[in-house]
C-alpha cells in the first residue's frame, strides 16, 4: 500500500507493475489471511497502525478479486482501466507527435512490440499492455534465475525505456504539466 501510493503519482507503469505483482503475491498466499499478515504485511515492519491499514488494504484487493474472479488469473478492472488509459495515451502521443522522442522510442520497438502482442496468450492489441506484459515476464524470468539471452536483455531495455518514457509524459499530463 505504501509502495503502491507513491509509485501511483510518480510512475504509473511502475505502479501497473507492482499491483500485478501484489495480485500474484495474493494469490501465491492463497488469499489466507494469516499468510497475508504473515509473509506480506510483517515485511513492512511497521507500526501498529500501518500495519493494519497495510492489511486492510490486502484484504480488500484481495475481495475485489474474488468479486472479479481474478483469484487464479487476470487483472483487477481497475488497473486494466489504467492500462487502457495509458494506451489510449500513448495513441495521442503518436497521433500529434509533440514528443518526438517518444515518437523515435516506439520506431525503434514496433516490432518487438509486435512479437510480445502475437506471443500473448490474451491475444492483445493494446501496445502499451504488450510493452508491460514483456517487462513482467522479464522480471518473472530473474525472479526464477532463468538464463536471459544479451538480445533479451536489449530488447527489455528498449521497451522499459519506451514506457518509462511514457510514464513521464503520463504523470505529468495528469498533473497539468504536459500538454499535446
Amino acid at each position: 500500500m505504501l509502495i503502491a501510493r507513491e509509485l501511483r503519482k510518480t510512475n504509473i507503469a511502475e505502479y501497473i507493475l507492482y499491483m500485478w505483482q501484489v495480485e500474484d503475491l495474493l494469490r501465491a498466499c492463497s488469499f489466507d489471511p494469516e499468510k497475508i499478515e504473515q509473509q506480506l504485511v510483517k515485511r513492512y515492519n511497521t507500526d501498529e497502525f500501518v500495519s493494519k491499514e497495510i492489511a486492510e488494504w490486502y484484504t480488500n484487493l484481495a475481495v475485489m478479486m474474488a468479486k472479479e474472479h481474478v483469484q487464479e488469473k487476470g487483472h483487477l478492472q481497475v488497473i486494466i482501466n489504467l492500462i487502457n488509459d495509458l494506451n489510449e495515451f500513448h495513441h495521442k502521443m503518436l497521433e500529434v507527435q509533440t514528443d518526438q522522442e517518444y515518437v523515435r522510442l516506439h520506431r525503434k520497438n514496433q516490432e518487438a512490440i509486435n512479437e510480445v502482442m502475437q506471443k500473448t496468450a490474451t491475444g492483445t492489441d493494446n501496445e502499451v499492455e504488450a510493452c508491460l506484459n514483456g517487462l513482467y515476464g522479464f522480471m518473472m524470468l530473474k525472479l526464477k534465475s532463468s538464463e536471459i539471452s544479451p538480445q533479451t536483455h536489449q530488447t527489455v531495455e528498449n521497451l522499459a525505456h519506451q514506457i518509462g518514457h511514457l510514464s513521464a509524459r503520463y504523470i505529468q499530463f495528469e498533473n497539468d504539466d504536459f500538454e499535446f
